[in-house]
């Protein structure tokens, strides 16, 4: 069974880090771009990071933030263990929300929902002092 498994999200101060987990199952994360979206209350949901994993390829490796997040979020991974994180340094308000991974086969990254073909539940960040 295909799965995603959030973890990580909680409360934090702003200026504080965490750092968000997505676990896979089911599936080798290999030759799968691993995104992160996130939902604010009220707003739609945004892609900010995503990572391409291709084994051997030239594109394996390649990471892309968006603006909101660059230069504070890290995306990385592990795929002995078949996880993706998102390291989360000096958190604003503005970054609550649900934080959700998604799987897209190949090898082409995209922050586009629509391409993605497996998603987690989500996780919950919410930043406030």
């Amino acid at each position: 069974q295909v799965q995603l498994v959030e973890s990580g999200g909680g409360l934090v101060q702003p200026g504080g880090s965490l750092r968000l987990s997505c676990a896979a199952s089911g599936f080798s994360l290999d030759y799968y771009v691993i995104g992160w979206f996130r939902q604010a209350p009220g707003k739609e949901r945004e892609g900010i990071s995503y990572i391409i994993n291709s084994d051997g390829s030239t594109v394996d490796g390649d990471t892309f933030y968006s603006d909101s997040v660059k230069g504070r979020f890290t995306i990385s991974r592990d795929l002995a263990k078949n996880t993706v994180y998102l390291q989360m340094h000096s958190l604003k308000t503005e970054d609550a929300g649900i934080y959700t991974c998604a799987a897209k086969w190949g090898r082409s990254g995209s922050v586009d929902p629509s391409e993605y073909n497996y998603w987690g539940e989500g996780t919950q960040v919410a930043v406030s002092s």
